[in-house]
Formats: C-alpha cells, sequence, structure tokens
C-alpha cells in the first residue's frame, strides 16, 4: 500500500511550506465531511431506532407501576409521546438526529485527521501514538455521551418538579432532542479534555509543572465550563461532568510527568552515548 503523504515536499525535520500546509488542511476537511455525510446517511435510515433511544429518557420519567391517573399528571398524554406544533418540525428533527449522529459517527475520523495533520511537528517517538490517540480519544467521546445519557433523565425530573405540580409536561420533539443532543455532546467534548492536555504537552505549549500550578483556578474552570456548556444546569449534572473532567485534568499531570521523565532518561543515555571515550595512554607501562 503506498503512503498518501509520500508526495509531499516535507524536508527532513517535518517541516512543509505553507501553500502545501493549506493544502494538506483542505485534504483532512474533505474526508472529515466525508465521514459525516456517510455517518449521517446511516443515522437518516436508523432514524426510528434512534429517536426510541433518544425518547427513553423522557419515558423513564413516569415509572411503569405508576398508575394512569399519575401518568397523565405528569405527562399531556399520559405517555412519552411528543407534541409536534409545526409540520415542518418532523423533517427538521429527523435531519437534525441525522446530522449530529453523523458528526458522532465520525468522530474516530475527525481525530485521526486531525493527528495526522499535526504528526509531523511531533518526534518520531510520539508519531507512533496515532492509532492510541484516535482509539482513546474516540472511547472517551463514548464514554461521555453514555454518561450524558445516564444523567439525563436525573435532569428531567429535576427541571419537571422543581416548577410545580402545577406545571404539565409536555415537550415538543425540537427542544427536548435538542437538550439531550447538547447534554451528549457536552459530556462528550468534555471528556475529551485529558487529550487535549496531553496533546498541548507534546506541542510544547504547556508544561506538567504549570498544570501542577495552576490547580486551584483548574477546579473553578472546570465548574464554570460545565455550567456553561451543560444545558440543564442542575447541581447533579454539574457535579457528573466536574469531577471526571478534574480526574482528567489529574492524570494529565501524571502523564506530563511519565513523559517528561522518560524524556529526561532517553536525553541521559544519548548523552552517555555521545561522551567520548578515554584514550588510555600506551607509555604508561614503560620504563
Amino acid at each position: 500500500m503506498s503512503d498518501p503523504d509520500a508526495g509531499r515536499s516535507r524536508s527532513d525535520d517535518g517541516t512543509m511550506p505553507l501553500m502545501e500546509h493549506l493544502v494538506e488542511l483542505r485534504s483532512r476537511l474533505i474526508k472529515c465531511i466525508l465521514a459525516v455525510v456517510a455517518g449521517a446517511i446511516v443515522c437518516w435510515v436508523l432514524y426510528p431506532q434512534i429517536l426510541d433511544l433518544l425518547v427513553q429518557p423522557y419515558c423513564d420519567l413516569v415509572p411503569e407501576e405508576a398508575v394512569a391517573e399519575e401518568a397523565a399528571r405528569q405527562n399531556l398524554f399520559g405517555g412519552c409521546e411528543l407534541l409536534v406544533l409545526d409540520p415542518l418540525e418532523p423533517f427538521s428533527v429527523r435531519l437534525t438526529v441525522a446530522g449530529y449522529g453523523g458528526l458522532t459517527l465520525a468522530v474516530p475520523v475527525v481525530l485521526w485527521q486531525v493527528w495526522r495533520f499535526v504528526q509531523p511537528g511531533l518526534y518520531p517517538r510520539e508519531r507512533r501514538n496515532a492509532a492510541a490517540f484516535t482509539v482513546v480519544g474516540a472511547l472517551l467521546f463514548a464514554l461521555g455521551a453514555g454518561l450524558a445519557y445516564w444523567s439525563i433523565p436525573r435532569a428531567l425530573n429535576f427541571l419537571s418538579t422543581i416548577g410545580g405540580e402545577d406545571l404539565v409536561t409536555g415537550f415538543s420533539p425540537a427542544k427536548y432532542l435538542g437538550f439531550v443532543i447538547k447534554m451528549m455532546a457536552a459530556f462528550g467534548i468534555g471528556f475529551e479534555f485529558p487529550i487535549l492536555l496531553v496533546f498541548l504537552q507534546m506541542s510544547g505549549i504547556i508544561h506538567y509543572r504549570q498544570l501542577i500550578r495552576a490547580r486551584r483556578f483548574a477546579i473553578v474552570g472546570i465548574v464554570s465550563l460545565v455550567a456553561v456548556i451543560t444545558p440543564s444546569g442542575d447541581p447533579f449534572t454539574l457535579m457528573v461532568l466536574s469531577v471526571p473532567m478534574y480526574l482528567f485534568y489529574e492524570a494529565a499531570i501524571g502523564i506530563g510527568w511519565l513523559r517528561a521523565r522518560r524524556e529526561r532518561r532517553v536525553a541521559a543515555e544519548e548523552t552517555s552515548e555521545d561522551a567520548p571515550v578515554p584514550v588510555e595512554d600506551g607509555s604508561a607501562g614503560e620504563d
């Protein structure tokens, strides 16, 4: 198999002219867009199953053992249907689900293309981490989206009951699915936090000692960021996302420390290998 990067005018140290960078960036973006489109087509076909999955947290608001009167009190329809008030809303909802679903399915491809674009500026031993970067990033995004899906029923319960019993719950598809998608996207992006910190350390932009000194500010910043990116704003969701993000922050510090320790060891070994070997004086044994 031929190397797709073989024809590029890249020097030994990985540098490229500006125009070559722009051409490569365009190629990477096109591949990302094609991956999103392919994923969107798949999600368009599987829309009924995806919609049932996304509506399930809304259905969980009413326990299965609840009587019909209690179900009717908590929900306008006595079940978990969504109220359509606009004739164009079903079509726009299907487009929204397909678009965000395609973007989600394309996450591994997007991460791979990002890594391939920045790879020339890294050390040779760091370029071998491309597969790990892609796999870990995709798994973290899926883990974050899954955690959001688990927390959505609790967030909905908080938001549905905080207004009092005189309010009847009845969501429109666009607003409900917008809420669910934003929650899952916020958690998925939040779980990419350690990947970003490790990448910044590998690029030499920050050092793990800087992260250690910024711990107290990081706690406040993480909580503030979570409060902004999560649409619910309830204390439970705030805690569920803030705690993992801070643990990821500490993990990034540990990875940076291990990486710096390995670099010091490699540098020491290279220094010892380059050191001149002392030559014994052959005349020392002469009379």
